[in-house]
């Protein structure tokens, strides 16, 4: 599984020998692999316009494309809004409530999420094929796929310790996995790559600089990193006997993303880290989150070691909202401690 930004081909169709090979050698002979661009063949196609592109089938014969475009940017952060809106009117009426609930399309980016992941997932496990993500920029969609196709492959992501490793590598340093077999990132060569890699990472400071509810707009904000949030937390409604952690951590963690105490989800990319000098000034988010006193909260009492894939389902009626997030304002949240608590308390008895 590897990532990268999009090609700069540009109008003129420029070719990169450098590229081409690098995507050559990574394909035994007779192999094949799959490019899956998170764009539409349309947008891909006007992103040449402006110095992108993609991949052409005649430099990489041996690459199959498939588009299967994700909102990023604005119209995803409106639709955040939208439902943040909805959710915030306790009073609606039955239909009015479903009216904005369809309105907002939240759970529509929720299933695409989830689809394009299972593709990918889909093509390393069962075609046994190698796998290139990548969107534009590569720090959005990109980091949403290839982390959600880790989650559903491999046992350790959906251990505490491998799922903040796994936000380390894919959301806050982008860089390589340590294993080898679960993701890679080689950087495009440098005529083609839209960014360099000290500059790569998911801008946080960009997309998460304010919540749905504030009244000004930032034109760069986009909730991704929620939305992957989102996704895991329908897998672990799905699967609930697979994941360790349980949802206080994927509350903790869409909590710090937009207002911390902690350096981890601060500035845009590693440059700008280091620039700010944020290991040296601030803590980190993972040493709290790990302390005995804290960690026992985010544990899921009823887990068991799965070694299987985990294939979640994206029908319509399996992608529920996320009411321990959108509803924990305007509703009681009381009873649900107390039956975590009482789960807890049966499971350690036993």
């Amino acid at each position: 599984l590897l990532r990268s930004s999009q090609p700069l081909t540009g109008p003129n169709r420029r070719r990169c020998p450098e590229d081409e090979k690098l995507l050559g050698t990574l394909l035994d002979e007779d192999e094949r692999g799959f490019i899956i661009d998170t764009r539409s063949a349309q947008a891909a196609k006007q992103a040449r316009m402006g110095g992108g592109g993609t991949e052409p089938s005649s430099s990489y014969p041996r690459w199959r494309r498939l588009h299967r475009a994700l909102d990023r940017g604005r119209p995803l952060q409106e639709s955040f809004i939208r439902l943040v809106e909805a959710c915030s009117e306790p009073s609606l009426s039955v239909e009015r409530w479903l009216s904005r609930l369809d309105g907002s399309r939240w759970l529509g980016h929720v299933k695409a999420a989830l689809s394009t992941a299972c593709l990918a997932a889909q093509c390393l496990d069962r075609e046994g094929s190698k796998v290139l993500v990548h969107g534009a920029e590569g720090t959005d969609t990109t980091l949403l796929v290839t982390a959600l196709a880790q989650v559903i492959l491999d046992p350790a992501c959906r251990t505490l310790e491998g799922f903040q490793e796994l936000l380390q590598r894919e959301w806050v340093e982008v860089r390589a996995a340590a294993a080898v077999g679960t993701v890679g990132t080689p950087p495009r060569s440098l005529p083609f790559h839209s960014v360099s890699p000290p500059q790569a990472g998911h801008p946080f400071h960009l997309r998460c600089a304010r919540s749905a509810s504030s009244h000004a707009r930032g034109k760069q904000e986009a909730p991704h990193f929620l939305l992957f949030l989102d996704c895991v937390w329908q897998l672990s409604r799905q699967f609930p006997l697979s994941l360790e952690f349980g949802e206080q951590l994927l509350l903790a963690l869409f909590d710090n993303a937009y207002a911390s105490a902690y350096g981890t989800f601060l500035c845009n990319n590693e440059r700008e880290r280091s620039l700010c000098k944020v290991r040296e000034s601030t803590h980190s988010l993972w040493a709290w989150l790990n302390q005995p006193e804290e960690k026992h909260k985010f544990l899921n009492p009823l887990y068991s070691h799965n070694p299987l894939v985990i294939w979640p389902s994206v029908e319509p009626q399996s992608i529920q909202l996320w009411q321990g997030l959108f509803l924990r304002w305007i509703r009681p949240s009381q009873h649900l401690e107390e039956a975590r608590a009482e789960i807890q308390r049966l499971v350690e008895a036993k």
